[in-house]
């Protein structure tokens, strides 16, 4: 009798699943959730949205989604980059919606290609579809390790003729942004590629950052994928959308199961597009956070990442697996991305940041007793 092993695609077979620790600690800041809870006028407004449509549970949700695609066009039209619900797509987090987008424009015999280090999931995404990866790179100088220069990522494009590109800005794990330069570059060198700009984390970005939302007019294979997850402070709502062309949004009706999107969920993910300013009132808090993490960090002696994101990435650390546990052991979860030398914190309350900054203060200076210690 064959084992399930056996029976898995051969494609599948040894692979991880996608996973963070989700474990019971006093400071979790592993996974980029927003620390601080829904406030309390939006988690009646969502009660009350809940109770109105669970007397029609027994019939399927509004499979277009109409309401919910004019909310989030409205919400993105206040950046200054005018759409409607033609533009827009919704599904279960930004995961689905980019699943959704490999779905059509991936597969067998396609191939995705992104720039390492990103997000984990976009290679996990097209490899589950069967799409080939591609892992581009991004500079690899002792000055800026994780930039992306235009001319790099469209050389890279251009030799490997992709069907899918997917760019991230700010970028997950490094918290750093791209100009629109590598955006258009990308995109002109693209000929016969969706290109992808993951922007779950643009809310957070420094003044001045550029949203390549502003890239979409004129540009009928350009996406840009967002998240009420992180700045929404909405991680358990489970909504992300993406806006690009009303032919391309068209095309994902074509893969989406139906009915994807549940009744309640588009009645909270409406409740609270209607409280925007609230839900998005802790912003500016998180990014103090992030910007003190930044400038104490360095004061350790660490080399931290400049941020565009409600996280940093911070590096200098002799073992970096060691480093995560000291900082378990002392009831801080941060995230272990992989990057030797290098870890993920979530920039989350003041207390938490407290307590973040305090533990690695503890874990710096017995590092350096440590090393003194050592015979010469």
């Amino acid at each position: 009798m064959s084992s399930i092993r056996d029976l898995l695609r051969e494609d599948l077979r040894g692979a991880a699943p996608y996973g963070a620790p989700q474990l019971d600690v006093p400071v979790r800041l592993n996974t980029n959730e927003s620390s601080y809870p829904v406030p309390p006028a939006v988690v009646a407004d969502i009660t009350t949205a809940v109770g109105d449509v669970a007397p029609g549970l027994n019939r399927y949700p509004d499979r277009e989604f109409t309401d919910l695609r004019t909310a989030l066009a409205a919400y993105l039209s206040g950046s200054g980059t005018a759409l409607d619900a033609t533009q827009v797509w919704a599904g279960n987090g930004s995961n689905e919606v980019l699943q959704h987008l490999v779905l059509a424009f991936g597969g067998t015999g396609r191939t995705a290609l992104g720039f390492t280090p990103a997000y984990s999931m976009h290679p996990i995404i097209s490899r589950s579809i069967g799409t080939t990866w591609v892992d581009g790179l991004r500079g690899q100088g002792a000055e800026a390790p994780f930039d992306l220069t235009a001319e790099s990522a469209a050389a890279q494009v251009r030799a490997h003729d992709p069907h899918v590109v997917f760019l991230c800005s700010p970028n997950n794990p490094t918290g750093t942004a791209l100009g629109l330069d590598v955006v258009e570059a990308v995109y002109a060198a693209a000929a016969r590629a969706v290109v992808v700009v993951d922007e779950a984390y643009e809310e957070f970005a420094r003044p001045g950052t550029p949203s390549a939302l502003t890239l979409l007019p004129g540009r009928e294979r350009l996406v840009v994928t967002r998240t009420m997850s992180k700045a929404f402070a909405f991680a358990g709502g489970r909504l992300g959308y993406l806006a690009a062309d009303p032919d391309l949004v068209d095309a994902l009706r074509l893969v989406r199961l139906p009915y994807h999107l549940s009744a309640p969920t588009q009645a909270i993910a409406l409740a609270a597009l209607r409280h925007a300013p609230a839900m998005l009132a802790t912003v500016d808090a998180v990014k103090a956070q992030r910007d003190r993490i930044v400038a104490e960090l360095t004061t350790l002696g660490l080399d931290p990442v400049p941020s565009d994101a409600n996280f940093v990435l911070f590096g200098g650390l002799a073992d970096a697996a060691r480093t995560w546990q000291d900082l378990l052991d002392r009831g801080v979860l941060v995230r272990d991305v992989g990057i030797p030398h290098y870890l993920r914190v979530t920039a989350g309350t003041p207390a938490e940041t407290d307590a973040f900054l305090a533990a690695m203060g503890e874990i710096v200076a017995a590092g350096r007793a440590e090393q003194q210690e050592r015979p010469a």
